[in-house]
């Protein structure tokens, strides 16, 4: 995954996996020995990764042809272009199954197409120019198309005796080739199109042998620019927005494995919930006995819900042991008697403790909800979220995704299931506030990452409507293993503990300035903080002049994997809300956790005022609290401020064996383990 994500980040990356199947798993295990996961927890870790997964060989190579062609052009919707109805049709029949929205035309685009075609052109998308269409019809066309710049346009042409295609080919291509780029191709046939076809590529226009296979190309660049937004996502472990209790969340587990459990009773379960900020309905515990549960529902208020309580029961309703919409003292006491009866029957070896009594919370417009939790083998702590209630398994719609989220990554997932068109709303339903969800979703990502016992969460159903969330039943399970927390997540979270503010005093003056690691949205402002340096001092820095610097150097600079390197960055505040860097420092760390290579640079006029120094020792103490063993570095023997710097923070020049001795350059080394020099 860490290998991925920083591939990802300036390349194309495609993958096929195989193994899909139950089948094809078991084939993958005896031919490697290797244990396959789950097919569903790899494509959410491809998600995170910022790749794109193919099923077949040829979509590899329909993927290849429009990342390498067109990775850049429009993605959001499509417009077919068509001499030919039939062809037009397949593609619409596959945009639709794809999921791939066709731009419906607007008055002013009608007008500007009525204007250079025939009267009887499709006057819709596809827009259809008619068989016998000029080379003359199909330029207009694309030029009355070339103002919705928001739509790709896909060109398909069926050979015709009218006119050569290759005449076609050549008259279009000022147009399909302008920038930005907006137009794949789709030439119909072999022999007859050859010279065409080939007249596209040499100009590096993408095509494809026929509609649908040009329609699923276009699904993954869609595809894969979303799955590279999430990329750019880096959340936190945890959010200061969102406290949690803790040490009752850590008191619950622990007295659980101390008492030789796993598995939390329904209480324990929603009082660690509520711990963790998640909305529980309120929940009574009583004795196994008819009376009691009585008194709590005369407490609470009828209609009630009378639940078994087993620390040997997990699925309740499989033994009878819950019962909804009970309205009365009279009916709950026959309820509790009838259920204790059954439970004992089909379950002897159960250990009852009693029930649980809670109020029948009745949602109008309701949507019943699963939020989950597991750990994969291969990838570590995974979140579910899908459609709920007792049908959960035979429904089957559910989406996962690795932790840690934030709100714009839990709102990605819920996008990914079907249930998620029902809580936009629908005839008298209103809009279910989804936000209330994705804040569950990010308490639990939250919670894995706090909580290293927890191995299982179940909260099903979690009951939703225009009004919020709230947590009608939770399944949890601890281990003694830890196989959760942070340090067991595939993708390391943002890490906010090294967050921290300096009173900063120089040249007279004091501010506030913020250090912290960069992040991925800082890449404006990196830029502006680059622009703003003497050429002079970037020289000594990376040993070259330059005068520009491109935006995937930038997304190297600023889109790091923090398990394998780290830069800190100082910002101040700007009116408004913006800040701007100042001075930057970043190490690349082995993957033995042996050396790690350092530069440093400080704005140029903001030099000499101990930032530099600051921003030096912040990074040699988080080498220091990760095991690192040395930080290294090379240096220009001219920069004299430089080295004064380091001899001062304790380095020694280096001799690494076998290197070709340079007189213009220092190599400079700081034992992080040893004792710190006074």
């Amino acid at each position: 995954m860490s290998a991925a994500r920083a591939a990802a980040r300036n390349k194309p990356f495609i993958v096929v996996k195989a193994g899909r199947s139950a089948a094809g798993q078991a084939a993958a295990a005896a031919h490697t020995g290797a244990l396959a996961g789950s097919d569903a927890v790899f494509d959410a870790a491809i998600a995170r990764a910022g790749l794109l997964r193919v099923l077949t060989l040829p979509d590899l190579f329909l993927a290849a042809e429009t990342l390498a062609r067109f990775r850049d052009g429009p993605s959001e919707q499509l417009i077919v272009l068509t001499n030919g109805g039939g062809a037009g049709v397949l593609a619409a029949d596959e945009a639709a199954a794809l999921g791939v929205p066709l731009a419906p035309l607007d008055e002013a685009m009608r007008t500007r197409l009525d204007a250079v075609l025939p009267a009887n052109w499709s006057h819709a998308n596809p827009v259809d120019i008619i068989g016998d269409a000029p080379a003359e019809r199909y330029v207009a066309a694309l030029d009355a198309l070339a103002h919705d710049t928001a739509s790709a346009v896909l060109f398909i042409h069926a050979p015709t005796a009218i006119v050569p295609s290759a005449d076609i080919a050549q008259a279009v291509l000022p147009a399909v080739t302008a920038e930005p780029r907006r137009v794949l191709g789709s030439w119909l046939g072999d022999r007859a199109v050859a010279q065409a076809r080939q007249t596209f590529r040499d100009a590096g226009v993408p095509d494809y042998a026929t509609p649908e296979d040009a329609v699923r190309a276009f699904s993954f660049l869609r595809t894969y620019r979303r799955h590279q937004t999430e990329l750019l996502q880096t959340p936190p472990a945890r959010d200061a927005q969102r406290a949690m209790d803790l040490a009752t969340i850590r008191t619950i587990a622990e007295t659980v494995l101390s008492e030789g459990r796993e598995l939390l009773t329904e209480p324990e379960a929603k009082q660690l919930l509520a711990a963790a900020g998640l909305p529980v309905v309120r929940t009574q515990v009583v004795g196994p006995s008819a009376d009691a549960a009585v008194a709590a529902a005369d407490a609470l208020g009828y209609p009630v819900v009378l639940k078994i309580l087993s620390h040997t029961i997990s699925h309740k309703s499989d033994v009878g042991g819950v019962r909804l919409a009970i309205a009365s003292a009279a009916e709950l006491r026959q309820v509790a008697t009838d259920m204790l009866a059954r439970v004992r029957s089909l379950r002897p070896d159960a250990d009852i403790q009693g029930f649980t009594v809670q109020p029948m919370i009745r949602k109008r417009h309701a949507h019943e909800l699963i939020v989950g939790t597991s750990v994969d083998p291969l990838f570590g702590p995974v979140i579910l979220f899908g459609a709920g209630g007792t049908a959960v398994e035979v429904m089957a719609d559910s989406a996962l995704a690795l932790p840690p989220l934030n709100t714009p990554l839990a709102l990605a997932q819920i996008g990914r299931t079907r249930v998620h068109k029902l809580l936009q709303g629908y005839r008298d339903w209103p809009a279910a506030d989804v936000d209330s969800v994705a804040q569950v979703l990010v308490s639990v990502s939250q919670l894995l990452a706090e909580v290293p016992e927890i191995a299982e969460l179940d909260i099903n159903p979690l009951l939703v409507n225009d009004e919020g969330a709230v947590a009608l039943d939770a399944r949890v399970r601890v281990s003694a293993a830890r196989p959760a927390g942070a340090a067991n997540f595939a993708i390391q979270p943002y890490p906010v503990e090294l967050v921290e503010t300096w009173d900063w005093h120089h040249h007279g003056t004091h501010e506030t300035v913020t250090l912290r690691p960069i992040r991925p949205e800082d890449e404006p402002q990196h830029r502006a903080f680059l622009e703003r340096l003497d050429p002079e001092d970037i020289r000594l820095r990376v040993f070259y002049s330059r005068r520009s610097i491109e935006h995937t150097e930038l997304a190297r600079l600023t889109q790091i994997d923090y398990a394998r390197a780290m830069a800190f960055i100082a910002t101040r505040a700007l009116e408004g809300g913006s800040e701007e860097t100042l001075g930057t420092v970043r190490v690349v760390i082995d993957p033995d956790n042996r050396d790690a290579e350092f530069g440093v640079i400080v704005r140029s006029d903001l030099k000499g005022g101990g930032l530099g120094r600051k921003l030096m020792r912040k990074m040699i103490g988080h080498l220091r609290a990760r095991g690192t063993q040395r930080m290294v570095g090379t240096v220009l023997r001219e920069n004299a401020g430089m080295l004064e710097l380091a001899r001062a923070l304790g380095f020694e020049e280096d001799h690494p064996s076998g290197a070709p001795a340079d007189h213009d350059l220092r190599a400079i080394a700081l034992d992080l383990q040893a004792p710190p020099r006074r």
